[in-house]
């Protein structure tokens, strides 16, 4: 027989998507944002490219980076790290995910393309020889590419190692705690993190150590940073959870108001993009002090 929890845990579940059916669809709202498209040649100011670490040259393993329109040689800027969603995925609204690290938003809906240095990662595959567009791959590797590519971005671009937040939509909102809670280095790169729809632990998906005992294991490499979590409709099943596990930080619960399964919310003046660009500041802020 299911526990008291697990049994809420089902019926918050059945009653979200009910909810999220009968919300409104986000695409009434015109985006005032148009996250940029990958450019030819090397970084700069405002240009978004593709780049591959030096022990991937070769394979097709890469990932996507983008200047602020005020970055400069010297200067230092916090870091925005995004995994992106599962692809290739449709439903029957007519939200899509290609799972690539091209077609991430939520870096530049976050910034708005100024002040902020945007990095969005690949899953490794298996073979290490592609980018893993469906869940997790090659979980070491696709840790480790991580690892190497904050160290670049600091080391290059001039990322603060003490502004660093992680993010991710659907796939990649699991993988905030799932891969960047990993083990204990790659747990300590983060000063915040922004999970939007889903969360480690809060159900399994068939993934290697995605039972609830390993989560709660990851969790607790948290150590009390703030955590943005939002989702279509209502994010009760993720703050049930949470609850559940006894587990206290500064968790941020934010439901959206349309039904729309997507990042590109962030893309909309809508009052939780202003409410998000505020929190992310504050975190920014509690960083430097």
């Amino acid at each position: 027989m299911p526990t008291t929890a697990t049994a809420l845990l089902a019926v918050l579940f059945v009653g979200i998507h009910t909810m999220a059916a009968e919300l409104p669809d986000l695409r009434v709202i015109q985006p005032d944002l148009v996250t940029p498209p990958i450019a030819l040649g090397d970084p700069a100011p405002g240009k978004r490219v593709r780049q591959v670490l030096a022990e991937y040259a070769g394979t097709d393993v890469h990932h996507a980076l983008y200047l602020p329109t005020d970055w400069q040689p010297g200067g230092r800027y916090p870091v925005i790290v995004e995994y992106a969603g599962n692809g290739p995925y449709q439903n029957k609204y007519g939200d899509t995910c290609t799972g690539k690290v091209e077609d991430c938003n939520l870096g530049y809906g976050l910034c708005g393309g100024q002040g902020f240095v945007w990095a969005c990662l690949p899953y490794v595959s298996k073979d290490h020889r592609q980018n893993q567009l469906q869940w997790w791959g090659g979980t070491e590797a696709t840790v480790g590419y991580c690892k190497e590519t904050v160290r670049l971005v600091c080391r290059e671009y001039g990322g603060d190692p003490a502004k660093v937040v992680l993010c991710g939509f659907s796939r990649g909102a699991i993988a905030c705690n799932y891969l960047g809670l990993h083990d204990d280095e790659i747990a300590g790169l983060w000063c915040a993190f922004i999970a939007h729809s889903h969360y480690d632990g809060v159900r399994t998906w068939g993934a290697p150590a995605d039972d609830r005992a390993s989560a709660l294991e990851r969790l607790h490499r948290l150590k009390g940073r703030p955590q943005w979590l939002s989702q279509e409709g209502s994010v009760a099943q993720t703050e049930a959870y949470l609850k559940s596990t006894g587990v206290e930080a500064p968790f941020a619960f934010v439901p959206l108001p349309y039904r729309n399964h997507t990042d590109s919310w962030v893309l909309r003046d809508i009052p939780e993009r202003t409410r998000l660009r505020q929190w992310l500041r504050g975190v920014i802020e509690g960083a430097s002090r």
